[in-house]
């Protein structure tokens, strides 16, 4: 039997992790520009963060972790689920399959990218204990993003994107399935992984990079939590 949904959510109280995706060694993507994604989601998740708190969220805290790739994500749970967190958010930005990339140079170094795609993107895993709370979670974020005029990555579904194809859970907002992560499935609480934007697209990449997008974003996420909470 699947974890029911946490009976009462109060703002003050409601614990919510915002994990910086990646890590200084294992920094993730490397965007069209050759800046890597940590960066790119260090910031984004630090505006979150501070965002929910501001809204009154004020057990949410940002969470950073060191070294390589496999051994950070297990760290991340463990932080997770020893703080008896109520939701875990991870913050990411997306990229494409090697094949998809194409080279151009920029700022006298060779480069890549891909225009193909552009988007953000929402991940849950039938694997977690709360999954129809996490998957609620989730369409939540997707519609307060869709009314802020941005739309989600829609490639997910399609056959060129090989092992990183995924099954579309709401064709309206952009959510996905993805039982293999780590963060998602060993979770003890809800948890939900945003991909934000593209950073292989090249100007998707310069508006992740705006303050605007980023304020829009953030702004969704806090918009969301207060809606889970006055549900509940």
């Amino acid at each position: 039997m699947r974890a029911a949904a946490p009976a009462k959510c109060e703002m003050p109280k409601f614990r919510i992790v915002v994990d910086v995706g990646h890590t200084p060694d294992s920094y993730g993507a490397l965007s069209a520009r050759n800046d890597p994604e940590f960066g790119f989601n260090f910031r984004l998740a630090s505006l979150i963060a501070a965002k929910l708190k501001s809204e009154g969220f004020a057990a949410t805290r940002l969470l950073v972790t060191d070294g390589k790739a496999r051994a950070s994500l297990f760290k991340r749970v463990s932080a997770a689920n020893d703080g008896r967190t109520d939701l875990f958010l991870s913050v990411h930005h997306d990229s494409v399959p090697d094949k998809l990339l194409e080279s151009w140079e920029f700022d006298g170094a060779n480069s890549y990218f891909s225009d193909r795609f552009s988007g953000h993107s929402l991940f849950v895993s039938h694997q977690n204990p709360h999954f129809a709370t996490s998957l609620l979670l989730a369409r939540m974020i997707g519609r307060q993003l869709k009314e802020q005029g941005l739309h989600y990555a829609r490639q997910y579904t399609l056959p060129v994107m090989g092992r990183y194809r995924h099954q579309l859970l709401d064709k309206d907002v952009g959510v996905y399935r993805y039982d293999g992560l780590v963060v998602l499935s060993r979770t003890r609480s809800a948890a939900v992984l945003l991909e934000a934007g593209s950073i292989i697209n090249r100007d998707e990449e310069m508006e992740m990079n705006s303050s605007e997008r980023q304020d829009a974003v953030a702004g969704a996420v806090a918009a969301a939590m207060r809606e889970f909470c006055e549900r509940w």
